[in-house]
């Protein structure tokens, strides 16, 4: 049985939560599959005061104590999770914003390999293939391997045609989404984010040291000497690119001091 959350970054009880409901339901039809909403507005987040705390000294220093962690570890238990947002003022509500860069450390430190993500956007006129575009990014820098997200446009009540253009959509995107939840976990990275992790990983090993909590993770985890962030299988071309990444990222930090 698969766990899959759905993260919901709206109070309403309107198009964005029907959105995630109909994608549930084709979800939990195709088998094997557990699901359950979230709503952020349920849990206490504070805004990020931007100390750093959690790179240099981790995460259990953050000066906020709030819910985070309980929603963290929602997301640890999910073998599928699904951020859920209305378009409010061209980007995600303020509330999954909140929640994002809460998980702000985990960007330096992805921890979500072999889960798999995806987004649902809702919006009433325009913008909302930018937020798309946005999430799936995000997705992909937490570790998660992604599905590509949808935007669904309406305006309030949505018409029939709307709705039943909506549910296709839905359906093919929770078709997806099992379909990569019943894949291998760990599939051999693309070369943007091979490049992201050789690069990253050689700058923070010339640029930090053991004061930084963001360095000894790195060290604990065997990422400074590792092809990638998980075993994986590199083609040639992919093992002599990364040595160029790793060149390259060499020079930028000398040139930096």
């Amino acid at each position: 049985m698969k766990k899959v959350t759905s993260f919901l970054g709206t109070a309403s009880k309107k198009h964005t939560l029907g959105a995630v409901r109909q994608f549930v339901e084709y979800l939990e039809a195709s088998g094997d599959v557990e699901c359950e909403i979230v709503a952020l507005s349920d849990y206490r987040l504070g805004t990020c005061r931007g100390c750093k705390s959690c790179f240099e000294n981790g995460e259990a220093s953050c000066p906020l104590k709030d819910d985070r962690g309980a929603l963290i570890e929602k997301m640890q238990a999910s073998d599928g999770v699904v951020f859920a947002t209305p378009n409010y003022s061209f980007h995600v509500s303020g509330l999954m914003k909140v929640f994002l860069d809460r998980l702000g450390f985990v960007f330096h430190r992805p921890c979500f390999f072999g889960r798999t993500f995806t987004s649902i956007v809702t919006q009433g006129v325009y913008g909302g293939g930018q937020i798309v575009r946005y999430l799936d990014f995000v997705g992909s820098g937490l570790g998660f391997n992604t599905v590509k997200g949808s935007c669904f446009t309406a305006f309030e009540p949505m018409t029939e045609k709307e709705k039943q253009s909506r549910d296709r959509r839905l359906a093919e995107q929770s078709r997806q989404f099992y379909e990569r939840l019943a894949k291998p976990e760990f599939p051999v990275p693309t070369l943007f984010k091979f490049m992201g992790f050789r690069m990253g990983r050689t700058s923070m090993r010339l640029e930090l040291d053991d004061k930084s909590y963001d360095w000894r993770y790195y060290r604990d985890k065997g990422w400074f000497e590792s092809d990638y962030f998980y075993p994986v299988r590199l083609s040639v071309f992919k093992k002599a690119a990364g040595r160029l990444f790793d060149w390259i990222a060499v020079r930028t930090a000398r040139s930096r001091g």
